[in-house]
């Protein structure tokens, strides 16, 4: 049996060699799941920032597209992955926080899944189509009064933000709508630009192509301040509906067991490479703010998010199968 001697003069060199793998991380490419099709703002947020972080990690960044079930599938394929920090999750508002009050979920994704970090801040746009006549969401709130039921609006998903703003919006006006589920940015965009849908709460990316384009009008920003890449459009709060916010950060995240070592690697690495000026202008031109930050930043955002969205979800009754 191993002596008290033995197991001190032993654990150094467990810890040296504990050491030894966190600095030898990762020896093969990371895979970082992403729960939505490709061509829409997390699979886009992810591409701007995988090269230069594959550069600081010495391995590449591989990006994986697992669409479904909410991002519920993404979710459980990490949660279901060995711990060793080369399966990670691009984390959005859905599957972190709508899905498990929403749906009955085989894991509980806040408990099975660790934080690495915060990655970009996403905001959106309410857009119309250019043949509908409302110039402010004044006049469109007073149209949806006059015609109780009569205006229909997409969202990309169950849960997603723009599922939540259509939501929040009814709400805080006190009006009725239709909504309209989609299976991705791309075909909700292809109805609103053909006039088929009256409005929608959009990711920057597939929306702002089409504003630009003169194909769609942006009527206002579904967050606490202005956007960047639309700074003449006003907040939905400046709008009229004070507090109106769906705005919120995209993040990464790792299986509960991995090593805190790697986890730091990881959260350092990204942290520089959401630094570096061409990875910034890279998400800048999707829309998205870079969101440098460390685990708990990520953590604390969530956590913000659980706070706002949860009420909302339970008492519009969203269900995601």
């Amino acid at each position: 049996m191993p002596t008290r001697r033995a197991l001190s003069l032993a654990l150094p060199a467990l810890l040296a060699a504990r050491g030894a793998r966190a600095q030898a991380f990762p020896d093969r490419p990371v895979r970082v799941i992403v729960g939505f099709t490709p061509g829409g703002a997390t699979d886009g947020a992810m591409r701007a920032v995988a090269p230069r972080w594959g550069e600081l990690l010495g391995q590449a960044v591989v990006i994986e597209n697992r669409g479904g079930a909410g991002g519920n599938i993404a979710t459980e394929i990490v949660v279901r992955a060995p711990a060793d920090g080369t399966t990670l999750l691009l984390g959005t508002v859905g599957p972190l926080v709508i899905n498990p009050v929403a749906g009955n979920l085989p894991f509980d994704p806040m408990a099975e899944l660790v934080p690495v970090g915060p990655l970009a801040f996403q905001t959106g746009v309410l857009v119309v189509p250019v043949d509908r006549p409302w110039r402010n969401v004044a006049e469109l709130l007073a149209e949806a009064r006059r015609r109780p039921g009569a205006l229909n609006w997409g969202y990309s998903g169950i849960g997603t933000s723009g599922h939540l703003a259509g939501l929040l919006m009814d709400s805080m006006a006190a009006i009725t709508t239709v909504g309209v589920a989609y299976r991705g940015g791309g075909p909700l965009m292809s109805d609103l630009v053909a006039g088929r849908l009256d409005y929608a709460f959009s990711t920057a990316p597939p929306a702002l192509p089409q504003v630009e384009g003169g194909k769609l009008r942006a009527l206002a920003i579904p967050a606490l301040t202005r956007a960047f890449y639309l700074p003449e459009v006003p907040t939905v709060a400046e709008a009229g509906l004070p507090e109106f916010d769906t705005g919120h950060i995209y993040g990464i995240l790792a299986p509960r067991a991995t090593p805190t070592a790697v986890v730091a690697r990881l959260a350092e690495t990204l942290r520089a490479a959401l630094g570096d000026a061409a990875t910034g202008a890279a998400l800048r031109r999707q829309g998205l703010d870079p969101s440098p930050g460390g685990p708990e930043d990520y953590a604390n955002a969530i956590r913000a998010d659980q706070a706002r969205f949860v009420p909302l979800v339970r008492s519009a009754g969203i269900r995601v199968e």
